[in-house]
């Protein structure tokens, strides 16, 4: 069994063949698509955060939104970019989208990838201190917003509130109770995914990794989850890690689904540079006849180390359309694979 959910990254553009056309039709389609896809079965919905770009930017309106129309579908993040974050503001705004949806928030934080502008968080505000990199930043804060988490009092009341106090040193507020165990971090690399180990957060291995053996991406996944899965072991965790790995897969069902991507059936793991120094390897994309398709998904390590499956989709396709995909899915590929 496997907890299904999708992830968009939620491209608009004012393109004649987009059905996204703005920020407007993106947030409410994402809303429908949402409802349609808890309707469905799915487990989970799923937001790319980007800054400086026509995608999702700011989550968590969103996520509240989607947290009001829904009761039992996961809402979650893949990922939020640490280093354009107040960890402060951010657990206010988790604690309350939490509360919302009653508990079915699943935050994936990390570093972030490559931004659209050179080094975007500086226009935020944020900078890292001396002697560190953005990726230092990014993790410290990823730190200190998870012991907010906690809900532990460190702040020292005023003696003479507006607004009585509990007794002791206060938290933020509103409070989520068990959204801590529900942080994950996107790790492209097998050290980060063992430091989230230690720190207790669930995992998100994407598309996307550091090419560390040059061996395929869903091997490099797979060594990169055992690693994490000991690292946990060690660090004496009480409850069991949740691992999630994306994949672009499309069954081939009809006409349509062939003219938007019967072209992707040979398609192949790339390699290239993120950065001047990283050299990462980017995931293929599955598209074939179900038979076909449960067939090659089955070789796949990576989807069969983790617990949770997250599809990314073509939003810009439409809600029914991506409703269509989801389905496909779930209707016949999951159920061969046992998934379902």
């Amino acid at each position: 069994m496997k907890t299904i959910g999708f992830l968009s990254f939620g491209h608009w553009s004012a393109s004649a063949h987009s059905e996204t056309r703005s920020a407007a039709d993106f947030l409410h389609q994402s809303i429908d698509l949402a409802v349609a896809a808890e309707e469905l079965g799915v487990d989970g919905a799923y937001f790319r955060v980007h800054h400086f770009a026509r995608q999702a930017g700011s989550p968590f309106p969103l996520l509240s939104a989607i947290g009001a129309r829904t009761s039992k579908i996961e809402i979650g993040t893949g990922v939020i970019d640490m280093r354009y974050e107040n960890p402060m503001y951010m657990a206010e705004d988790a604690g309350a989208a939490d509360l919302i949806s009653g508990g079915r928030l699943q935050l994936g934080v990390s570093r972030g990838s490559p931004e659209q502008v050179i080094d975007g968080w500086r226009y935020f505000g944020y900078g890292p201190a001396e002697g560190q990199t953005a990726a230092d930043m990014a993790r410290q804060r990823t730190e200190v917003f998870l012991k907010l988490l906690d809900g532990e009092g460190f702040a020292q009341p005023n003696p003479r509130p507006m607004f009585a106090n509990p007794p002791g040193l206060l938290r933020l507020e509103p409070y989520s109770e068990g959204l801590r165990d529900r942080i994950w971090w996107g790790s492209s690399s097998n050290a980060t995914a063992v430091w989230a180990a230690e720190l207790g957060m669930n995992l998100q291995s994407s598309t996307l990794k550091d090419d560390e053996t040059g061996e395929p991406l869903h091997v490099q996944q797979r060594k990169q989850i055992e690693a994490y899965r000991e690292a946990w072991k060690e660090a004496g965790h009480e409850r069991e890690p949740r691992v999630s790995v994306s994949r672009s897969i499309f069954a081939l069902t009809s006409d349509l689904d062939r003219a938007y991507f019967g072209r992707d059936r040979d398609s192949r793991d790339q390699v290239g540079m993120i950065d001047e120094t990283t050299r990462a390897i980017f995931g293929r994309s599955y598209a074939a006849e179900p038979d076909e398709l449960v067939r090659e998904l089955k070789a796949d390590e990576a989807i069969q180390a983790a617990d949770t499956l997250l599809l990314t989709i073509p939003n810009q396709l439409g809600v029914e359309y991506n409703a269509h995909v989801l389905e496909s899915i779930l209707t016949h590929v999951a159920p061969e694979l046992g998934w379902r």
